[in-house]
């Protein structure tokens, strides 16, 4: 039998992945199912839904008017669905988050999170790429700093301290840099920003202000990893997360550099689709998230 909720719930799925093959595969149909509720859907609304080529599937105005009307009703089923049972988060929580954080921080903590809501699956991506919320099906993202897609809602969790820091050998060739005016002759490791393509700079904060520095350097790379590596051989400064480079510190393998001119630090967050009701499972993760961090050494 036709169910038009289903189809409505197949609708928003196709729109957000823009591909019937991967919103069929996240509900767990057929493509040739998919595709056929969809026509259906389209002919009991006689109107054109979804403009198809062989790439990529995307909505009409009409369809991007009912999107937008399926979005609201969804999200007000899902709340009378979840007052009835309590609003217990169950089903699949889908969260991507950084590697080193999640193996610092999350991980640790994560069997009492899973003892807590016995009814949540959680998948957990790990990466620096900028993910796609939207069209990858995640229900939040977990990353320091400011991501590019401004209509994403933030839930703040923490502030990350960053420092500068170079290897003891690197310090002995070049001198131990006392004030911003030190740092002439002085050459950092680049790291290539993953925006711009550019080499970031170095950034202090001086009386209340944020001073940018850009030094030369003779090895650039644009992976966070190989960036401390090279820092570590002797190649120039950098600036990263303290917490990273804790046991770099505390092995005397770096060096802290201007502990009085720290680097600005980096906002720690949860970031979710603003079109998507906050469902019981991320409500869930953000509160967990942030009573982890609250006790966090960063």
């Amino acid at each position: 039998m036709y169910d038009r909720l289903e189809a409505m719930r197949l609708f928003v799925r196709v729109v957000e992945r823009g591909s019937f093959t991967a919103a069929a595969a996240d509900l767990g149909v057929a493509r040739s199912t998919a595709t056929d509720v969809i026509r259906r859907l389209e002919r009991s609304l006689a109107c054109r839904l979804l403009e198809r080529t062989t790439r990529h599937v995307s909505p009409t105005p009409d369809g991007a008017a009912y999107y937008k009307r399926c979005l609201s009703i969804l999200a007000d089923i899902e709340d009378a669905e979840g007052a009835l049972r309590g609003n217990e988060p169950s089903g699949d929580l889908r969260v991507d988050a950084h590697g080193m954080l999640t193996r610092t921080f999350l991980l640790p903590h994560l069997p009492g999170f899973l003892e807590r809501y016995p009814k949540l699956r959680l998948q957990l991506g790990q990466g620096e790429r900028l993910v796609d919320l939207v069209r990858e099906g995640v229900d939040c993202v977990l990353r320091a700093g400011v991501p590019e897609d401004s209509s994403l809602i933030m839930k703040k969790l923490a502030d990350i301290p960053e420092i500068t820091c170079a290897s003891p050998d690197y310090l002995k060739r070049h001198g131990m840099p006392r004030s911003l005016e030190d740092l002439q002759g002085h050459q950092t490791v680049g790291f290539l920003s993953s925006r711009t393509g550019g080499v970031l700079p170095l950034d202090f904060q001086v009386n209340g202000e944020v001073r940018e520095v850009r030094l030369p350097s003779r090895v650039v790379a644009n992976d966070a990893e190989t960036v401390h590596d090279l820092a570590r051989l002797g190649f120039g400064l950098i600036q990263a997360p303290r917490y990273r480079l804790r046991e770099h510190l505390e092995n005397g393998g770096l060096v802290e550099v201007l502990p009085n001119l720290p680097p600005t630090s980096l906002p720690l967050a949860v970031y979710y689709p603003a079109h998507r009701q906050l469902s019981p499972g991320v409500r869930a993760f953000v509160d967990w998230a942030s009573e982890v961090f609250s006790k966090a050494e960063l």
